[in-house]
């Protein structure tokens, strides 16, 4: 009998560890962009922490219909300001939101020998160029505004293949669907895609800068002290080394 009452009384220590790991595990919202570098970042918060961390990967705007729509995020990482900052508007977040990284657009190619440039876009070569769609992902936007810098918008607009989001999108340029594209520079100084393909960056005065940002979501009492450490974390001299490793600007 004893061992028996043992037995049940270290799975109901179990259950309830458990539980309130659940209970404690934050779900952060993450722009695709953000993909690589919120991994590691997400890691070495854990490590401080031990507060474990959920990340759900889209394009900003299809995460903020999610959140519309009472999905149980508790931190959204935007790519950019508009999103976020409808959702501040709306009576969503805790906070107005903050700037916590600027992001930088490259082209890039997995075709052997291909070099990217806009010069490249025009040539017969070219059949496909992947983008996140502009509509709901700010990169997107930034890529066709450089299209439009250089003229070359019209030339190309037949070629021009859309990814729900960065990760789509990188999924067309890394399978060769198309031959090149735009991204975010964190995808290719990634650990899991550095050193593949060639890329350029593109020149930041020839899009409207992508200014990102963070804001801890209502309706989680719960959580909410976790969701506020993690949105500090973000502005933290560790997170900033992590996010300047990945090709992002922080101040």
């Amino acid at each position: 009998m004893r061992k028996i009452a043992f037995i049940v009384i270290c799975l109901a220590m179990a259950l309830v560890s458990c539980h309130q790991k659940q209970n404690k595990k934050l779900n952060i919202a993450v722009a695709a962009n953000m993909q690589f570098a919120m991994k590691e970042l997400s890691e070495s918060f854990t490590d401080q922490t031990g507060i474990p961390c959920n990340l759900i990967i889209g394009s900003s705007g299809k995460l903020t219909a999610q959140i519309k729509a009472g999905a149980p995020f508790d931190v959204f990482v935007s790519a950019d300001m508009k999103y976020p900052d409808g959702l501040f508007k709306s009576g969503y977040t805790t906070n107005q939101p903050t700037i916590y990284a600027y992001g930088k657009l490259v082209m890039w190619s997995m075709i052997n020998g291909m070099k990217p440039s806009i010069d490249l876009l025009k040539s017969p070569g070219v059949t496909h160029i992947a983008l996140a769609n502009p509509k709901t992902a700010p990169y997107g936007m930034a890529a066709i505004e450089v299209l439009r810098h250089y003229g070359i918008y019209e030339n190309v607009k037949d070629k021009l293949v859309y990814g729900e989001s960065i990760s789509q999108t990188n999924q067309f340029i890394t399978s060769k669907s198309a031959e090149v594209g735009f991204t975010a520079k964190s995808v290719v100084l990634s650990p899991e895609l550095k050193g593949k393909g060639s890329w350029i960056d593109m020149d930041e005065a020839d899009y409207a800068p992508i200014a990102q940002g963070v804001v801890v979501l209502k309706d989680n009492n719960a959580k909410q002290a976790n969701a506020e450490k993690f949105y500090n974390f973000l502005f933290s001299d560790p997170a900033k080394d992590i996010l300047k490793n990945f090709g992002y600007s922080v101040k």
